[in-house]
């Protein structure tokens, strides 16, 4: 519809363009011939006239309009009829054609209607000569130059349109990959670690191996509502589950939960009054603790681990730190994207984060996230 919109709206302008230059040559032709010290005939205005009316369809057909507005200008010349208003529709025809057309097919089209126009310096009532040539070349030239310039700015603007589409899309995949990456794998982590839980205790205490394979069932259920969520942006002809919570700082008591009974204790301290943050902000401090935690249930070992929670004003800081072996991976293997991905959600929202060996043994994670102040 609005590329319709679009068409009828240029083809509206092109009437007014048309009917303005009619008006133009009616009135203009006559003084411009009197200051040439040369007079009309009766062919005079009806080749103004229907040079002028063929630009109203300029744009929907620029060769066959650049072919009847040469035509009538060249018999126009021809007759000795004075350079005036004329002219400028040629001008119009010429830049349509190489600002609506394709390089090589404008520049043929162009160069045919300058030799045509050209038999009036040669043959004619008035004959120019080569003297002639240079100022009725530049009546191709000039506008097809010009039209040349506007196409290839339009075009390149369309390929930067193109390419700024293609980053955002790049950007969108790398995001869900990203919240993909962090769902799966904090959601196989624990349950890998409640399965080796369950196979220990399954010939000695089956009681408890039950426990830890309910753990694994609702551990499975709940990654796969949040992958559901996550992955809604991509497929969006199904409708978003309004059942299904948004990740976020809300739901650090399920993750600890998770945590628990994978072997993990977490303990969560909060200081200051907490309060609803942006979706973006909130999402990314959810997505710090999650990342930390897993990192914990991976490599830290037998360990317990610390969230820490700080509201302030202008930001919220997040801390995990843990009692394990204070390296984010074992010897030899590398920590994967965990800490890379923490560290671009973090700095995209202009915080800051780090992560190493604490100081007193075990592995700290910080990140700050800028809050705007509520007014």
């Amino acid at each position: 519809m609005d590329r319709n919109r679009s068409g009828w709206g240029d083809g509206v302008f092109d009437a007014l363009v048309a009917l303005v230059l009619v008006v133009f040559g009616l009135f203009g032709t006559a003084p411009a011939g009197l200051n040439q010290g040369m007079g009309t005939g009766r062919a005079t205005y009806p080749l103004v006239v229907v040079a002028a009316l063929a630009l109203a369809v300029r744009r929907r057909w620029p060769l066959a309009t650049l072919a009847v507005v040469t035509a009538a200008t060249t018999a126009y010349l021809v007759l000795g009829y004075p350079y005036g208003p004329i002219l400028i529709s040629f001008f119009v025809a010429v830049y349509t054609v190489a600002a609506y057309r394709p390089l090589r097919p404008a520049a043929v089209a162009c160069g045919l209607a300058l030799a045509v126009l050209l038999l009036h310096v040669f043959v004619g009532v008035r004959s120019l000569g080569l003297l002639g040539l240079m100022p009725a070349a530049a009546w191709v030239v000039v506008p097809f130059a010009v039209g040349t310039t506007v196409r290839l700015g339009r075009e390149s603007a369309a390929r930067n349109r193109v390419d700024e589409a293609r980053r955002l899309a790049d950007a969108e995949r790398l995001r869900v990959a990203r919240e993909v990456h962090d769902v799966v794998g904090h959601g196989l982590a624990a349950i890998h670690m409640q399965a080796e839980i369950a196979l220990h205790l399954l010939a000695k205490r089956p009681e408890q191996a039950e426990a830890a394979l309910t753990a694994i069932s609702r551990t499975s259920k709940e990654a796969l509502d949040e992958l559901r969520v996550t992955l809604t942006v991509v497929r969006r002809d199904e409708p978003v589950d309004e059942r299904a919570p948004a990740p976020g700082l809300a739901q650090l008591p399920q993750l600890r939960e998770r945590l628990a009974g994978a072997g993990v204790p977490v303990t969560v301290e909060v200081d200051g009054e907490p309060r609803a943050l942006p979706v973006a902000v909130d999402l990314a401090a959810y997505r710090v603790v999650q990342e930390a935690l897993t990192n914990v249930l991976r490599h830290a070992g037998p360990a317990t681990a610390i969230v820490r929670l700080r509201y302030a004003p202008t930001e919220v800081t997040v801390e995990v730190t843990d009692t394990g072996r204070g390296a984010a991976a074992p010897p030899g293997r590398t920590a994967g994207y965990g800490l890379a991905g923490m560290r671009e959600r973090v700095t995209a929202l202009g915080g800051s984060f780090t992560a190493g060996p604490a100081s007193t043994g075990g592995f700290r994670v910080y990140a700050t996230l800028p809050v705007e102040e509520a007014t």
